[in-house]
């Protein structure tokens, strides 16, 4: 192995029902563990995570509500993973930022606490954006195979991302090559043009703050206030509109989505 191990590793990814801790669930977990000696054994199981799972997480892993109707909840292998991941450091992709915070507020759930403390973790997605750049410059290399010496003046930028963006659909075969349908492919589920809001399940969402993940429907029925909170605060405008609209009842159907 490249890796010099002092602990077994324990490599994690989770397939959920969205990407909030506090209010998704896990649909699908996986581990596996990496002994000393380089031997390896997997441990996989679904999960019944208790609520519906929206249409763009099913698009995402593929798993309906019907495959998950007959599994256990996490509560019921919690004990199982927990005993798994015993004294191991932990690994996975994004999963600092992703896979664990959500993982501790599942076992929590169960009432089986689950700290980092003493374990190391090694996020693949953390190595990989440190060590291959994401910028402009990192991209015209990539995808076009050559560099400029004048890369953050403006002019010279402009060129550049023109030559990337005809080169990433020249080498992406199915990639869609109109403007709009590049759009519609690569827009985020938002709402409003700075994501305060976004659609899950087809139902609109706080995407912030404390409210975030509850429905604009259930917000305005427990707690009006908020709406007039933000119509008073510093939020774009067409965050606000929407936040008028709510007092009043009306709430966004998909077809309002800006342009």
């Amino acid at each position: 192995m490249n890796l010099h191990l002092t602990k077994p590793l324990a490599v994690i990814d989770l397939e959920t029902t969205g990407l909030n801790p506090e209010s998704d669930r896990i649909v699908e977990i996986s581990v596996l563990l990496i002994a000393l000696d380089g031997s390896r054994v997997s441990k996989t199981r679904r999960v019944n995570p208790g609520i519906p799972i929206p249409a763009e997480a099913t698009a995402v892993h593929g798993i309906h509500d019907s495959d998950v109707a007959g599994e256990p909840r996490f509560a019921q292998l919690a004990a199982g993973f927990l005993d798994f991941l015993d004294g191991a450091d932990l690994a996975g992709y994004n999963v600092r930022g992703f896979d664990l915070p959500l993982l501790a507020k599942e076992f929590e759930r169960a009432g089986r606490p689950f700290s980092l403390e003493g374990r190391a973790v090694v996020d693949a997605m953390e190595i990989f954006k440190r060590k291959e750049t994401r910028d402009l410059a990192g991209a015209y290399r990539f995808f076009c195979g050559k560099s400029r010496d004048d890369l953050h003046s403006a002019d010279a930028d402009v060129l550049a991302c023109a030559e990337i963006l005809e080169a990433q659909v020249a080498r992406y075969d199915d990639l869609p090559r109109e403007p709009a349908a590049l759009d519609a492919l690569f827009r985020p589920p938002w709402i409003d043009r700075e994501g305060k809001f976004a659609w899950r399940g087809g139902e609109a969402v706080f995407n912030f703050g404390k409210r975030r993940g509850q429905t604009l429907k259930a917000v305005a029925a427990e707690d009006a206030s908020y709406f007039q909170w933000m119509v008073g605060a510093d939020f774009p405008e067409d965050a606000r509109e929407i936040a008028r609209r709510a007092l009043r009842g009306e709430f966004p159907e998909p077809r309002d989505t800006p342009r």
